[in-house]
């Protein structure tokens, strides 16, 4: 299962954690993932989406069913 947004593409980021005496260690920052249903009134149906908390804030804001055009002009199917 990979570990990436459905609506934005986020993905794992890598770096370092620094210690307090400044050693330095590789770390994976994963995003905030959440698999969330949707019911999308325009086709009458329930939709799952592995969204993350900033695609969650998208979703609310121009709302479900334009997002989900969004994601079809870019090619994905849903």
């Amino acid at each position: 299962m990979a570990r990436v947004c459905d609506v934005t593409g986020k993905r794992p980021l890598t770096g370092h954690k620094v210690s307090h005496s400044n050693i330095k260690t590789k770390k994976r920052f994963l995003p905030n993932l959440q698999t969330k249903k949707y019911f999308l009134a325009e086709e009458n149906r329930w939709v799952t989406l592995k969204v993350s908390g900033d695609a969650i804030r998208t979703i609310n804001k121009k709302g479900l069913y334009g997002v989900v055009k969004e994601m079809r002009a870019e090619g994905i199917k849903i």
